[in-house]
């Protein structure tokens, strides 16, 4: 049990320490590499925790300036209302992943029962920390399958 914890603890240090070196100089244009696969999988971390309606696991993926402001219960309510497409969520691509203004903006799309949703999340970089600020819906459209 205790080499199960200290393996738990080094891997949460060497995530840290890949992130702090990552996003450590964050130069404005498309992300790097390393900086979309760590984008991407804190976002599909957060969606995997929402489609298994983990609300607490989902509400720690986002910013502490986030969690400041919103608590669990209106994340809740805002997720159960306004983005049901990542509760029932069938398919996920990623797009283009950029920096600007230390602020992360990852193109995701979501596919739900035939009609793709396209969203823009934005992340941030605080105290070696990346956090999910907020995620925007820029279009919906019907897909056609012939």
């Amino acid at each position: 049990m205790k080499a199960l914890m200290a393996a738990g603890l080094a891997l949460a240090t060497l995530t840290g320490c890949t992130q702090a070196l990552t996003f450590g100089e964050m130069a404005d244009g498309a992300c790097t590499d390393n900086q979309s696969r760590l984008v991407q999988e804190h976002i599909g971390a957060q969606i995997t925790a929402l489609s298994r309606e983990d609300w607490e696991s989902a509400y720690s993926y986002a910013s502490s300036g986030f969690r400041e402001v919103v608590t669990l219960d209106q994340f809740i309510l805002v997720i159960g209302t306004e983005y049901q497409m990542l509760i029932k969520s069938e398919a996920i691509e990623y797009g283009s992943c950029t920096v600007d203004s230390e602020t992360i903006s990852q193109d995701v799309r979501v596919t739900n029962r035939e009609i793709d949703f396209q969203l823009r999340y934005e992340l941030s970089y605080v105290e070696q920390t990346l956090g999910i600020e907020s995620a925007s819906v820029a279009l919906a459209e019907p897909q056609t399958n012939i």
